[in-house]
């Protein structure tokens, strides 16, 4: 069964920007943490789950379809530094350097693309796994898709199907839209019900099964959940439509266009040197002696790098966690 790994770009870069010293900079200063832990996670889900097709799904605009209909959608997320926004230049190059394909596009969010490509993919037979660390990913998740969560790097990850899911919210994993609209989701500003937390938001779906079914039957449940319910139904039901991924988006990149197959290193190796990223370079050589690394990429046409000493950078706090 061929292998599609779709990996949330924004999520990942976020994870490398916060894991690895932000004082990691060139000799001549440019600040390089985001792009480092970034690779190095790559390279490690490249080892790790041996893709035939990838994608990275990345973030493009502030203003998606969901906040034309609520314009404070994602408020209240803490601000994002400076110094993070200022290195999304050089992600977008080790993107090109590493040939994967990346979409985008400001009416949707990465998870839509998440959502459509996985159930293409899983249509089509494929086997998914999805690299992020949004639960409204775990909506995706059946026999085909999994959702991989990174931890310490890639070398932890912690991999969730629907019976995981269940075992952390106590829905399945077509419910988790349905317990958001319940019991909201701070992380994008959805507010729920009132009052009604996870606990109760899972036991009232595990009893009646949906959103739906539970204001059906609101004279089944008891009085103090009832009032609770009958004053938020309106934004009990605005919040599960928001939290629905899109799972039929057009798709930019045919699953034809997204296989990992004939892959130059050199770019990637110009990319590492360039930025002085020796460690890198070294793992990466060593991940091309591998038979899938040999298998996927020109192996056969390295040109080896002139400095293969230390990682080339200034701090080498916490490396050891990506390496």
């Amino acid at each position: 069964m061929k292998h599609l790994v779709l990996v949330d770009g924004h999520h990942l870069m976020y994870r490398a920007y916060w894991a690895i010293p932000r004082t990691l900079a060139t000799r001549s200063g440019e600040q390089a943490n985001t792009s480092f832990g970034m690779a190095s996670m790559l390279m490690a889900i490249l080892a790790k789950e041996e893709p035939d097709s990838l994608v990275i799904c990345f973030d493009e605009g502030d203003k998606t379809f969901r906040h034309e209909e609520y314009e404070e959608y994602k408020d209240g997320r803490s601000e994002t530094p400076d110094d993070f926004y200022a290195q999304i230049p050089r992600v977008m190059e080790l993107m090109k350097a590493f040939s994967f394909p990346v979409v985008s596009n400001p009416q949707y969010e990465a998870d839509d693309f998440l959502a459509s490509y996985a159930t293409e993919a899983a249509e089509a037979g494929m086997r998914v796994t999805v690299v992020t660390g949004d639960k409204d990913a775990y909506q995706l998740a059946s026999d085909n898709i999994r959702i991989a969560i990174p931890h310490k790097g890639y070398s932890q990850a912690e991999y969730l199907g629907p019976d995981e899911v269940y075992d952390h919210l106590g829905v399945t994993p077509s419910q988790v839209a349905a317990f958001k609209g319940l019991s909201g989701d701070s992380s994008d500003n959805l507010k729920g019900v009132n009052g009604i937390g996870p606990k109760t938001a899972s036991g009232l779906i595990q009893e009646f099964g949906s959103l739906k079914e539970i204001y059906n039957h609101l004279e089944d449940i008891r009085p103090a959940v009832r009032e609770k319910l009958e004053n938020d139904k309106e934004q009990a039901f605005f919040c599960e439509r928001m939290a629905e991924l899109v799972c039929d988006l057009d798709l930019p990149l045919s699953l034809e266009d997204i296989q990992l197959e004939d892959i130059d290193p050199n770019p990637l190796l110009d990319f590492f040197t360039e930025l002085e990223f020796a460690l890198l370079s070294k793992r990466f050589l060593r991940f091309l002696e591998s038979e899938y690394g040999q298998s996927h990429f020109r192996a056969e046409a390295v040109d080896m790098p002139t400095d293969a000493s230390g990682t080339g950078v200034k701090s080498k706090t916490q490396l050891s966690l990506f390496e």
